[in-house]
């Protein structure tokens, strides 16, 4: 049966394939130029190629002297302090030997570095995290430079990790390339009262000690936090994209079945590259309808504010142009299909249970939401990813998904969705242009007009908090976040204090040059705002007292002054205070200078007065 795509959908599409027209087709010349007949290694001489089979055991030695034989890279983002990354640690010896099995070798090709917004978060290392995103980009470049590889396995699941490896893939999109996710944690401390405890302890209702027990709860075992913030929307993200094996994203870790999509993987990495005649590389496997496909997922979903930006690099990093725009040309064409924790109380485990991605995949199909006929990792078509991977008397096979959700408050059906939109709006006015995310904000929450209280660092609303003086209706203008001023920290520390002051019943929002966690949502707040203040952005006028209209309805962001009034104000000065020292941050200064604004992907790695060129 043939589906019929939603025009609107249709329509964005094309706009964007015709935005990118130049930069695509330069980008695709350069991948056919770095592509290779036979294996890359052949190009190498034989001091390169001795130096690059040095510490390989005898077989794979002998593997890699011949041009038969495909050489897949690993590149990980393991370390064993973070949960999501920790099961990687066995991942190489199973990647290894699987790929042995299937007539090719695996080397280990790179570390890249995993920093956790989870531990960083309200801290100083925090204004590292998203310039972390290129420092891996460049790190999995550096380790694919040698030229010894004819496809790669990317491992990593986090924030800036996937997005990073993601860029890097781009530009080695000569190469086929396979992720393998590593699944998220068990079922702790529903987040709805890990929140609320949260809460309380803003108020000074709980100490640190009942805090820690409701966070360790939460966050008990290996494996990814099981609230939607921006790591599960990566892997949605990366499997609506085809990049991984269908319903690979939600497998917990240390499983039978988990080990046995690891070994699939690895497997199937070597069978898309050159050497097997079915040569699938990824620069050419992802197009602009891979994109749309998933912007579409994830405004479908509700996820991350972070991938506005994450979508909008690494898509050109592969010569395809991306705006806030269309994200929100996208939401108004895409209906809400799933709950899950900030925009319900469920988490990632319950949404697998009611019929996880298998499920959406049909709905999103079936509705005309997305395009069917891309190429994946498997071959063409998003029918495949419709069926979901089970163990057979310990063979890995794909069964079909259950017909329908087996908990509609998780998961909902095209026809009857949960909001006639998608989980996100533009905001613009002459404060600039930002983004709000509205799947998770309560009713009577979308329009927020009030007077500004302007912060230049997050710990000064805390304190103000703390301090009673924030017990009345007023918009927060935390300004001097912005990439170029502080590499773009997350201000999630700030949701607990806001939202209480929200349960009292004061209208509460926020305008912000800096982000908010993936997990974000419940206070409005317009983020990711442009141009930043050290832009001389407008948020660099506004005074304590002010009023701004933020309206999640219409999409206005409105500094309410008279434009006299403000051509006689100064710019106020970003006072620097050390947030250029410790912790590292004086290492990245040259990368702070150079990134650009949100709304072309915050990222040091693009030239961005030579579009057409559309380099790292």
């Amino acid at each position: 049966m043939t589906i019929k795509m939603n025009q609107e959908i249709l329509d964005i599409t094309n706009q964007i394939i015709e935005r990118s027209k130049i930069t695509r087709a330069k980008y695709l010349a350069k991948i056919e130029t770095e592509s290779s007949q036979t294996v890359h290694r052949a190009g190498l001489s034989c001091g390169n190629l001795a130096h690059g089979f040095a510490a390989c055991g005898k077989e794979d030695k002998a593997s890699l002297r011949g041009i038969h034989h495909s050489d897949i890279a690993i590149v990980s983002a393991y370390n064993d302090m973070l949960s999501a990354h920790q099961p990687y640690e066995a991942y190489p010896a199973i990647i290894k030997a699987a790929v042995r099995d299937a007539g090719g070798v695996a080397q280990f090709a790179a570390g890249v570095p995993a920093m956790c917004d989870g531990v960083t978060q309200g801290q100083p290392g925090m204004d590292l995290s998203l310039m972390s995103r290129d420092v891996i980009a460049m790190s999995a470049a550096v380790g694919l430079s040698h030229n010894m590889f004819d496809g790669a396995l990317m491992l990593g699941i986090c924030d800036k990790i996937v997005p990073g490896l993601l860029i890097a893939s781009m530009t080695f999109g000569h190469l086929p390339t396979v992720f393998i996710p590593a699944g998220p944690m068990p079922s702790g401390l529903p987040n709805k009262e890990k929140a609320r405890v949260r809460q309380q302890y803003a108020k000074g209702e709980a100490d640190e000690t009942e805090l820690l027990e409701a966070e360790s709860a939460s966050y008990h075992s290996a494996g990814t936090c099981t609230f939607f913030g921006t790591a599960n929307s990566n892997q949605l993200v990366v499997e609506v994209m085809g990049l991984h094996l269908p319903g690979a994203s939600f497998i917990a870790p240390n499983t039978q079945l988990r080990e046995e999509l690891t070994k699939a993987a690895a497997r199937q990495a070597t069978r898309l590259t050159q050497q097997s005649g079915n040569y699938m590389p990824i620069g050419k496997m992802v197009d602009e309808r891979s994109i749309v496909n998933a912007i579409v997922a994830l405004l479908a979903t509700g996820g991350s504010t972070n991938l506005t930006m994450h979508i909008i690099a690494f898509a050109k990093a592969a010569g395809i142009i991306i705006n806030f725009q269309d994200f929100n040309d996208l939401s108004e064409a895409v209906p809400l299909l799933t709950r899950i924790y900030p925009n319900g109380e469920a988490d990632i485990n319950q949404f697998q249970e009611a019929g996880g991605m298998a499920l959406l995949f049909r709905e999103l199909i079936d509705g005309g939401l997305v395009f069917e006929d891309v190429e994946t990792i498997c071959g063409r078509g998003l029918t495949r990813y419709t069926k979901k991977p089970v163990l057979e008397n310990g063979e890995l096979k794909w069964v079909d998904c259950v017909e329908k959700s087996l908990d509609d408050s998780i998961i909902a059906t095209v026809d009857t969705p949960f909001k006639a939109t998608g989980g996100l709006r533009v905001l613009k006015g002459n404060l600039g242009i930002s983004v709000i995310k509205t799947s998770s904000l309560r009713e009577g929450s979308f329009v927020i007009k009030a007077p500004a209280v302007v912060f230049e660092d997050q710990h000064e609303l805390q304190t103000a908090f703390d301090a009673g003086e924030l017990e009345k209706d007023f918009v927060a203008v935390i300004r001097f976040q912005g990439p170029k001023a502080r590499g773009m920290p997350e201000l999630h520390k700030l949701t607990p204090p806001l939202g209480v002051l929200q349960d009292k019943g004061y209208k509460v929002a926020m305008v912000t040059d800096g982000r908010m966690s993936g997990a974000s949502g419940k206070v409005p707040a317009a983020i990711h705002l442009c141009p930043e203040a050290l832009d001389g952005g407008l948020i660099a006028k506004v005074q304590t007292g002010d009023m701004i209209l933020v309206d999640g309805e219409t999409g206005e962001l409105t500094l309410l002054v008279d434009e006299a009034e403000l051509a006689n104000r100064e710019n106020a000065i970003f006072q620097v205070n050390g947030h250029h020292q410790g912790m590292g941050r004086e290492l990245f200064g040259f990368m702070r200078r150079n990134l650009s604004t949100a709304e072309t992907g915050a990222c040091s790695l693009f030239d961005e007065n030579n579009i057409d060129g559309n380099t790292l």
